[in-house]
């Protein structure tokens, strides 16, 4: 399996559509799979005349049994990789954010685990504000990160509002009283005093080899001539993309024995600290990178039960157990530019959610986790939906050591 890793480069204001809760339009705070699946596969029609084979390049991109997954692309500064915060990440609600300007970030779902498994409760604070004589009250603090060694810094894309005025159709003149506002993401972002074009980073991932080095050579030969969002007749959404092709490599047993030694030292610390002992088991999350849709039985849900992972991996494993979950819900829609119509409105789980799990038979689980993070789970994952990290490394960030 091949990963295409892009950089898209934004080159005029992104109009990339979120909410329309009355004249304004939102704009989401990144730039999701969908839209650039959407935005290759119109150029792929063009291209062809609006008639692809049944054998080509398009129809194994997006037709097939086991399309190329689009992931979302979200954004970064000098194509650093960047990250996702999980929702158990907490900072102080008086000075919020990463050190060295503000209190520190650190995770809170390994020591909530140990206080629960001890019966005890789990109230953080955060030292740093303690230090500062505040009280020391912690709140969520959830977003995008790049790292540099043990330097942590929130990423985010600026955005501001266009204010149009309304067209009459019939006579080709402004309407009167008709104003209306787009929200769009900027096309440049202040670095160190600098103005630069706004990136971001996504990928996609391809399972025939072949196929991933030609769209990749057809990404980086048209990369200037895709259009991303809505207003593109408006001069909006105009981006240049640059693709690289690398060997998708998972390193999921890695991930999963680095989780498990920290729980462990964590939980022997704890159940020393209250007399207590618990059943060995081997631990993993799944944590969202992307949001997710979710059924169970046909019904739609927020949380990836034990049996949805069974039957995802056809794993007989009784043991297996959901120990925590951290999520919550939003609803997405979209517009299918193929069928000219809206998509359905569909309950999505949002990215950054948290999911643990305990199991006794962890050597059965290891590919099928390993296939999760590659393939996604739940609905519509080659748009991007239902992406996962599995064991993300931020678990390990104490209170002690707030980054």
């Amino acid at each position: 399996m091949k990963e295409i890793k892009l950089t898209i480069i934004a080159e005029s204001p992104l109009a990339i559509g979120r909410k329309k809760p009355g004249s304004v339009s939102e704009a989401a705070d990144f730039i999701a799979g969908s839209v650039i699946r959407g935005a290759i596969a119109g150029y792929l029609l063009r291209l062809s005349n609006n008639q692809p084979q049944s054998d080509d390049d398009f129809s194994q991109l997006f037709v097939d049994e086991n399309p190329a997954i689009f992931a979302n692309a979200y954004p970064t500064q000098n194509q650093a990789e960047v990250k996702l915060l999980p929702v158990t990440a907490v900072s102080a609600k008086a000075k919020s954010g990463f050190l060295p300007d503000n209190c520190g970030v650190f995770d809170t779902l390994i020591d909530r685990f140990c206080a629960e498994s001890c019966g005890q409760l789990y109230d953080p604070k955060c030292p740093k504000d303690l230090e500062n004589n505040g009280d020391g009250r912690v709140e969520p603090f959830n977003g995008f990160y790049i790292s540099h060694g043990k330097q942590y810094q929130s990423i985010s894309a600026s955005k501001r509002l266009l204010t149009r005025v309304g067209i009459n159709r019939r006579r080709a003149t402004s309407e009167e009283q008709i104003l209306y506002s787009l929200e769009v993401l900027n096309e440049s972002q202040v670095v160190d005093q600098v103005h630069q074009p706004s990136q971001y980073q996504g990928s996609i991932l391809v399972g025939d080899d072949a196929l991933a080095n030609r769209l990749t050579q057809f990404l980086n030969n048209h990369g200037d001539r895709f259009r991303l969002g809505g207003g593109v007749s408006r001069g909006l959404g105009r981006v240049k993309l640059q693709a690289k092709c690398v060997n998708w490599q998972s390193q999921t047993k890695q991930q999963i024995d680095k989780f498990n030694k920290k729980l462990k030292n964590r939980l022997e610390i704890w159940q020393k600290l209250y007399n207590v002992s618990t059943e060995p088991h081997t631990y993993f999350t799944i944590n969202l990178k992307s949001d997710g849709i979710f059924r169970d039985n046909w019904r739609r849900t927020t949380v990836i039960t034990p049996q949805m992972l069974r039957d995802f991996g056809g794993v007989a494993d009784d043991s297996l157990t959901l120990h925590a979950a951290y999520s919550s819900y939003d609803y997405v829609s979209g517009w299918n530019a193929a069928w000219g119509l809206m998509k359905d409105i569909d309950l999505i789980t949002t990215k950054g959610s948290v999911y643990l799990f305990g199991t006794e038979q962890i050597d059965t689980w290891y590919n099928v986790l390993e296939k999760m993070e590659a393939q996604g789970i739940g609905d519509r994952t080659s748009e991007g939906f239902g992406q996962v990290d599995i064991c993300h490394e931020f678990h390990h960030v104490f209170r002690e050591n707030a980054v």
